[in-house]
């Protein structure tokens, strides 16, 4: 049957379980998770893989404070510039939620500051985090 009215085709039940597994693995702290889903990306499965809020894996594993699984998305080419779909990037991210190793990941793997809204330094200044300023190339 054909789907006349732009809404996205049903996912086979099978399917919608492992794209539900891949999520929770990125945001599973620990090596165990990190490897398996860089072994499921490594089989071919999209690194840029998105939920119905726009985020990515990479944004998930962010947020979350996955920093295993966060540094295997960036190795196989996860963007850490990605925005979701209301305007935010990882970065912002993970300094609201004060994760500073994922903080030291996406800076180091080029993570822009200026990126989305609120931008990651606009997020370092209304939560006080001011020690952040200058690694976010605010001279600060």
């Amino acid at each position: 049957m054909e789907n006349t009215q732009n809404q996205p085709a049903e996912l086979p039940e099978d399917v919608q379980q492992l794209v539900t597994k891949l999520f929770a693995l990125a945001r599973t702290e620990g090596q165990e998770a990190a490897d398996t889903l860089g072994a499921y990306i490594d089989q071919g499965v999209d690194v840029e893989l998105k939920n119905q809020d726009g985020n990515t894996l990479l944004m998930l594993a962010a947020y979350n404070g996955a920093a295993e699984a966060l540094a295997a998305l960036i190795t196989r080419g996860g963007n850490v510039n990605q925005l979701n779909d209301r305007g935010q990037s990882p970065l912002a991210g993970a300094i609201f939620k004060r994760e500073d190793t994922v903080i030291d990941l996406l800076v180091e793997a080029g993570a822009d500051p200026m990126a989305g809204h609120p931008t990651a330094i606009d997020c370092a200044k209304m939560f006080g985090r001011d020690d952040l300023l200058s690694r976010l190339g605010t001279g600060e």
